[in-house]
């Protein structure tokens, strides 16, 4: 990068490195951020339309049989819901020209994916905090879909039993839409009480001398993916809180062909090609090379009979 280090970027420079740049941003990821798993990321090619939402009817199975001579049954994927709208998010990071200089003596430093990283950190911390408001806001669920715990039946409290409470979750969705929830999204303080539940201890002493994982909850409760949420955000003064605050949600959220037309809990809407990296331009006030990154995107609920939310776990 020694030769854009002054110098306006030429056409055939901007073809070469926004490709680049921009494939770095679509391949970030962050271990902290686990919003995707319960709003995968669908493309979309316009920045408002109608969310697909989906009732009982998508998630049936179908009499596919047909006999000669007969109608060939059809089905119903979705209806067109409420309308969402793409917000966008972009922030700038600027290099200093000294930064890039010296770095470039250091060999495996690369300042560009550095600016772009910490791009990416901004944004995905907003759509966490978006992905999190829509799953916790209990006027979200109907009443059978969501539970306010309370003493015995708080998972750190030593005499609860968290399995009556997780069938519960898992037999209100399965009666819903025909199918079993097939992951658990645990906030921060929600993991930390249920891997330290008496009940779920006791079943796996005698299995494994290790701190119970992720893994083995999924493993015990018949899910495909049981993830914690250990991501916080921050006030103006400065005041750290937990994103995912104290609650537990159980959703149906396809693993395989996600698609939009695919019946799930849950959905981000993406612009296609989205989050992208803007041409870099050189500020020469601030003698920096300054890196923009965007996302436009929109988390929806879309299939909410197919989430249960638990409240106040810890």
């Amino acid at each position: 990068m020694a030769d854009i280090i002054t110098s306006q970027l030429s056409p055939s420079q901007t073809r070469v490195i926004d490709p680049i740049l921009s494939n770095i941003a679509l391949g970030y990821k962050n271990a902290q951020l686990i919003g995707e798993t319960l709003f995968p990321r669908v493309p979309v090619l316009v920045s408002g339309g109608q969310v697909l939402q989906f009732g009982k009817e998508a998630f049936k199975q179908y009499a596919t049989r047909r006999a000669w001579g007969s109608d060939t049954g059809r089905i119903s994927f979705g209806y067109q819901g409420a309308k969402y709208a793409l917000v966008e998010d972009s922030i700038e990071i600027p290099l200093p020209r000294e930064l890039i200089r010296d770095a470039q003596q250091v060999p495996g430093i690369d300042v560009a994916s550095i600016a772009i990283n910490m791009g990416m950190d901004v944004i995905s911390l907003q759509l966490e905090r978006d992905q999190a408001a829509l799953a916790v806001n209990a006027a979200n669920y109907d009443g059978s879909h969501k539970i306010t715990l309370s003493g015995t039946s708080q998972f750190s409290n030593a005499a609860c039993d968290p399995d009556p409470i997780i069938d519960t979750a898992r037999e209100a969705v399965r009666t819903s839409i025909g199918r079993y929830p097939n992951v658990m999204v645990l906030s921060a303080v929600a993991f930390k009480a249920l891997r330290r539940n008496a009940t779920l201890k006791a079943h796996f002493q005698y299995t494994t001398a290790a701190s119970i994982t992720e893994q083995m909850i999924a493993q015990y409760y018949s899910f495909d993916k049981v993830v914690a949420a250990p991501a916080v955000t921050s006030d103006d003064a400065g005041n750290f809180s937990d994103i995912w605050g104290n609650n537990a949600i159980i959703a149906y959220v396809p693993q395989q062909n996600v698609s939009m037309i695919n019946p799930s809990y849950g959905y981000t809407y993406t612009m296609a090609g989205h989050p992208m990296v803007e041409t870099p331009y050189w500020d020469p006030k601030a003698k920096s090379w300054v890196y923009g990154t965007t996302m436009e995107r929109a988390p929806q609920l879309t299939g909410i009979t197919a989430g249960y939310l638990l409240q106040n776990p810890n």
